[in-house]
């Protein structure tokens, strides 16, 4: 579904393919249907799925959520190669405040749908009313 939008079949399997190569896990499981995969495994798919139609910047809506920690480190790491590595843009919405600001270069909290505050991941993980609100001290 990823290559739906290339302009012929070809394109879509060269780059489906080179993202099968990237993440060989999914390569061996490309013959099962999404439903039996791991939950890191699926959260692979999806982020590979978006990865075949090349693009310069990534949205990616709570990645850690529903995953035990093990997936929630490898989909984290995906996304860092990913940013540091083959220089995509990340724009990423997740509810793992600790999680989602160590990955942030820039931060945004709201609360009740209102920005509280900004500054980069750094800043705002060391800011105390960011721990009271959301990492519990």
């Amino acid at each position: 579904m990823g290559g739906f939008l290339k302009d012929k079949p070809s394109q879509a399997r060269e780059a489906a393919e080179k993202v099968l190569e990237k993440y060989p896990r999914l390569g061996q499981r490309r013959k099962q249907k999404a439903g039996v995969l791991s939950g890191g495994e699926r959260r692979l798919l999806e982020i590979s799925r978006a990865l075949i139609m090349e693009p310069e910047v990534l949205l990616v809506d709570e990645p850690s959520i529903g995953l035990e920690p093990r997936f929630i480190q490898m989909v984290f790491e995906i996304l860092y190669d990913l940013q540091n590595t083959e220089g995509k843009t990340i724009v990423m919405v997740e509810q793992n405040a600790k999680k989602g600001l160590e990955f942030a270069d820039i931060g945004y909290v709201l609360v009740s749908g209102r920005l509280a505050m900004a500054g980069t991941g750094d800043e705002l993980l060391e800011d105390p009313e960011v721990g009271r609100l959301f990492l519990g001290g």
